[in-house]
């Protein structure tokens, strides 16, 4: 890399280090959110650790043990591919730094090559979790040579490359496509959801084709399967095959492909890339446009509608917030399809039980989707250094605050509501037992939309330089996200759990009251949180 290459890579470093922010902030406040930021990743490394390690001695205590590799590294390609393909948008097109960084004396190719690295270094952490896991895996039971050990972390450092530009060059595709249309934000949207969509369906897609081809006798053995994947994901192959058998020429290929591959990408996307950012940082003028008299809305709804554009502006915000919905309305035009029994027995591999007894946690399972993320978490933050208008505004923080979550109601109810009956439907719930869920499932989303208004404000960040990095990588998510996420699982399993005793009637009701107080918690929290900001 060239002195200018890294000298703009490292400035993108510094420029969002909270460990630099740390170090030379004033402020205690900051400090304390970065430190509780800290932690709060610091779990998540654990916890992604630890289930990585126990799979890998589930593999290793089976005897598979030489398959430990090859399925760290797939686990590795996956996520790389799907969280790479999230984050490109914002991260290499119609980024904020856009017009300040095109202005510097460097190519559009080194340009968007420094943007990819950066999401590079700041997605490594989570890889090398899953590869320092599974290498403890490996070595317990294969007992490697001292040499296997270095070689392993080298390799790791290339395993995520090529997943990652793959889905770098889809998302250029994709921007390439919608940058053509008026509505491109719409149309990058879209293709962007059909993509990942896909990509949560392979899996059946496969099972499909497994099935039509008479496989499954050659599929019974995990340690096949795995192998089989690894010999289609080429740079999982090469991995396994480089420590497992120490393949020199599969070592070479995994470097040597990784970097010939970024060469390609980056020389492909720098003839178009200007014209790609320009084309979608611009907006079109409808040609039949009129002078209409103004529709006339209170202030809650008028701060509901920004949200509203302010979500269809960007494919980042749109496609990480809509994901949810989608999935929970297609699980339940799914479930209306195949039928609630044979979707249950698909989970529980057909395990011998009344199905009937899963009908108490629907809301819940609904809700595992619709609440994944509000935009109550990420709307204070996406305010950025625009946020002193709202301060000089003649509207009182309250309705501010109101409409935003006014806001989240409006996009998560009907899809609450569309998934719940569907499931409800499908499972032959009775008539007031749905009615019930229904109500259920509408007070978990007002659960959902204020408590995602207390994390957003409590861990509010307005000097971002990406949206990215509060939609995806913030504080704010996080400790909104996987909490919320484990006490939903919790009181599904405890939901079917106290199902077998309790009429299905009545434990909707206690759940109502239960997540009603928490909402009306949450909401004075709100409230209480806006008075100390006026």
């Amino acid at each position: 890399m060239k002195s200018k290459s890294s000298l703009l890579f490292k400035t993108l470093l510094l420029s969002t280090s909270t460990r630099n922010i740390f170090r030379y902030t004033g402020e205690i406040k900051k400090k304390k959110k970065i430190i509780f930021s800290w932690i709060g990743i610091l779990a998540l490394c654990a916890m992604l650790t630890g289930y990585s390690l126990a799979m890998c001695i589930g593999y290793g205590k089976s005897g598979m043990a030489d398959s430990v590799p090859v399925l760290g590294a797939l686990i590795i390609c996956l996520l790389a591919l799907v969280f790479t393909f999230f984050k490109t948008n914002g991260y290499l097109f119609n980024f904020k730094e856009y017009d300040m960084l095109m202005a510097l004396p460097f190519e559009a190719k080194t340009v968007a090559a420094c943007k990819f690295l950066y999401m590079y270094v700041k997605s490594l952490p989570w890889y090398l979790c899953i590869s320092i896991a599974t290498l403890i895996g490996y070595a317990i039971y294969s007992k490697p040579a001292i040499y296997i050990y270095p070689l392993w972390i080298i390799l790791s450092l290339f395993v995520p490359m090529i997943p990652m530009l793959i889905a770098t060059f889809l998302g250029f595709v994709i921007a390439k496509i919608s940058s053509g249309f008026r509505k491109n934000n719409i149309v990058q949207t879209i293709l962007s959801l059909a993509f990942v969509i896909f990509c949560f369906s392979l899996r059946y897609i496969i099972e499909a084709v497994a099935k039509k081809g008479d496989i499954n006798d050659t599929l019974s053995n995990i340690s096949d399967v795995t192998a089989k994947a690894g010999r289609i994901v080429f740079p999982a192959g090469w991995f396994s095959n480089a420590i497992v058998k120490t393949g020199i020429s599969d070592m070479l290929l995994l470097i040597g492909t990784s970097l010939l591959v970024f060469a390609l990408v980056f020389g492909i996307m720098g003839s178009s890339y200007r014209q790609i950012n320009s084309a979608l940082k611009s907006h079109a003028a409808s040609k039949n446009y009129k002078m209409t008299a103004q529709k006339k809305r209170s202030v809650v709804k008028a701060v509901a509608f920004k949200e509203f554009k302010r979500m269809t502006g960007s494919t980042v915000y749109m496609t990480n917030i809509a994901i949810g919905e989608i999935m929970a309305v297609l699980l339940g035009i799914v479930t209306l399809i195949i039928g609630f029994d044979r979707i249950i027995a698909i989970v529980t591999q057909n395990a011998p039980f009344d199905y009937a007894i899963v009908q108490p946690a629907i809301p819940f399972i609904t809700y595992f989707f619709i609440g994944m993320m509000a935009t109550t978490v990420c709307s204070p933050s996406l305010e950025g250094r625009n946020y002193w208008i709202l301060q000089s505004l003649p509207v009182s923080k309250k309705d501010i605050y109101n409409g935003k979550m006014l806001f989240n109601l409006y996009l998560t109810i009907p899809f609450m509501i569309v998934s719940t009956f569907c499931l409800c439907i499908s499972a032959k719930v009775p008539i007031i037992t749905t009615v019930l869920y229904l109500i259920l499932g509408v007070v978990l989303c007002m659960f959902s939309t204020a408590w995602g208004c207390v994390v957003g404000i409590k861990y509010m960040r307005l000097d971002w330089e990406n949206e990215v990095e509060v939609i995806k990588q913030g504080a704010a998510p996080v400790i909104y996200m996987f909490p919320n996420m484990i006490f939903v699982m919790i009181l599904a399993g405890l939901s079917i759990f106290l199902g077998t005793f309790i009429d299905h009637n009545v434990l909707a009701a206690i759940f109502m009251i239960l997540y009603l107080a928490l909402a009306a918690a949450s909401y004075f929290r709100v409230m209480s949180l806006v008075k100390k900001e006026t």
